[in-house]
């Protein structure tokens, strides 16, 4: 592995079945994926019934980033046919994780180009993203590619114990 700061080749594929764990593993690698992912033992089967979801549907590209055939980045993409824009299709980017061992060579910034590119191809009208507010250092990251933080996101997590009490 090479020194902190030192330019990587990325090499960038579609993900496959057997990429699952090391994919999972990528989704665990900080403080708020390790709260979310199950990574000891065994993986669950859920991983693998979403992994099946994702790549038999042609609207959503789940892909890997490798260094010298290691998976060391993922991010999925997705197009989303919409009215707005005229009726354009705007991409949508989750799930970019790069390696912390990785981290600081550029292969985050690969692996959005990519991403660019590809919604490019699809004549997107624009590529949309959101980040966990916590996640201050990938905020920068994405300003630095272009990115605004235009609009406010939210969500609603339809498990936790409040949403429960309403739906009873």
């Amino acid at each position: 592995m090479g020194a902190a700061g030192e330019k990587v080749l990325l090499d960038i594929r579609r993900a496959i079945r057997a990429d699952v764990p090391a994919i999972v593993r990528l989704l665990a690698d900080d403080e708020l994926g390790r709260q979310r992912e199950s990574v000891e033992g065994p993986l669950p089967e859920s991983y693998y019934v979403a992994f099946a979801a994702i790549d038999g549907d042609p609207r959503h590209e789940l892909v890997v980033g490798e260094v010298a055939g290691e998976v060391v980045a993922t991010l999925q993409l997705t197009f989303l046919p919409s009215l707005a824009y005229r009726g354009g299709t705007r991409a949508q980017v989750e799930s970019v994780r790069v390696d912390s061992r990785w981290r600081s060579r550029g292969l985050g910034r690969q692996l959005m180009r990519w991403a660019i590119e590809r919604a490019q191809q699809e004549r997107c009208q624009l590529l949309q993203l959101s980040t966990n507010a916590s996640r201050r250092d990938a905020h920068r990251f994405y300003e630095r590619l272009g990115f605004a933080a235009s609009h406010v996101g939210m969500k609603l997590d339809l498990k936790s114990d409040e949403m429960r009490g309403r739906r009873e």
